[in-house]
């Protein structure tokens, strides 16, 4: 009987941790989708305000500076949702505010020393 008990025991273990793993993923695609959703919520708001030219340039910051494409966004997205943006943003209005954003341009400066 004690071999009965103790297969029982190993069982339910096993069974309470397959339940666990289910549930693990499936809380893991449930966050899967809803980052999904958000990111086409967000993509949907950017095609509304931005021109395609716009949404072009922020793709390609995007890429170099994924920091700073995020930021942008984050404030465009935040200015539409307050009603501050009524119109399409355009290409040179988007590179007004990236460089407004960028502050001052870092520049290398050499300097050759003679000996």
């Amino acid at each position: 009987m004690d071999n009965d008990d103790e297969l029982e025991a190993i069982r339910r273990r096993k069974i309470q941790e397959m339940q666990r793993n289910a549930a693990d993923e499936q809380m893991a695609v449930e966050q899967q989708k809803a980052a999904e959703v958000e990111k086409a919520r967000r993509q949907q708001i950017l095609r509304q305000i931005l021109s395609p030219e716009a949404r072009e340039r922020l793709s390609r910051v995007r890429l170099v500076r994924a920091d700073m494409a995020e930021n942008v966004e984050n404030q465009l997205i935040q200015l539409a949702g307050a009603g501050r943006i009524n119109r399409v943003i355009s290409d040179e209005e988007l590179r007004d505010i990236l460089e407004k954003l960028s502050g001052a341009k870092k520049e290398t400066k050499i300097e050759w020393r003679n000996k």
